[in-house]
């Protein structure tokens, strides 16, 4: 239990049976009347984000939520299995927590990932990651100067928008959280 005085970003809240992280609060001491804590809250497994208005020094219950780094190993059936790099201990995340950050996965790659009471919540990704591209088509001579874009297979089976002038082979930076081309890496 904590008091919505120690409300911090990134705390997790557990309200209701749901959790909720703290994307933003704010103290209010109106002229008149008790003050109050303004909060945004965003829900752990589902992302949805809501406004919620606390009375100064109410108490709320606070979920302990382990953020790890951690290894991905390898998919296993319906499961992405991940290994703990102090521990060694391996945990299998379902598929549906992963969600869409197992298209820019790669084998042996580092991800933080959020444990509840041994439940994984969620798999957050670095901001960018850098892949191979498996193919696109080659882009014509000429095309190069129209800024255009072509659709381009990653290594991990992600497609991508890329621009003409990138040829199979060539590796790019990624944008984990859209899948946004970033730019080509130079070996």
């Amino acid at each position: 239990m904590a008091s919505t005085n120690d409300l911090k970003n990134g705390l997790v809240l557990n309200l209701d049976g749901q959790l909720w992280s703290v994307v933003s609060f704010q103290h209010v001491k109106p002229g008149k009347g008790g003050a109050f804590v303004r909060t945004t809250l965003k829900n752990v497994l589902s992302g949805k984000v809501v406004d919620k208005t606390f009375n100064a020094g109410v108490k709320v219950e606070t979920a302990n939520v382990d953020k790890r780094e951690m290894t991905y190993l390898y998919p296993d059936g319906g499961d992405f299995v991940f290994m703990d790099a102090e521990t060694y201990d391996q945990l299998p995340v379902p598929a549906e927590t992963v969600g869409d950050a197992a298209k820019f996965m790669l084998e042996n790659q580092t991800a933080i990932v959020a444990v509840h009471e041994g439940t994984p919540l969620y798999v957050e990704l670095p901001a960018s990651v850098e892949l191979v591209v498996q193919h696109t088509d080659p882009g014509l001579q000429g095309d190069r100067s129209t800024g255009g874009n072509k659709p381009a297979t990653l290594e991990t089976g992600a497609e991508i928008q890329v621009p003409l002038f990138l040829n199979t082979g060539d590796k790019v930076k990624v944008d984990t959280r859209d899948g946004r081309y970033l730019g080509r890496v130079n070996s």
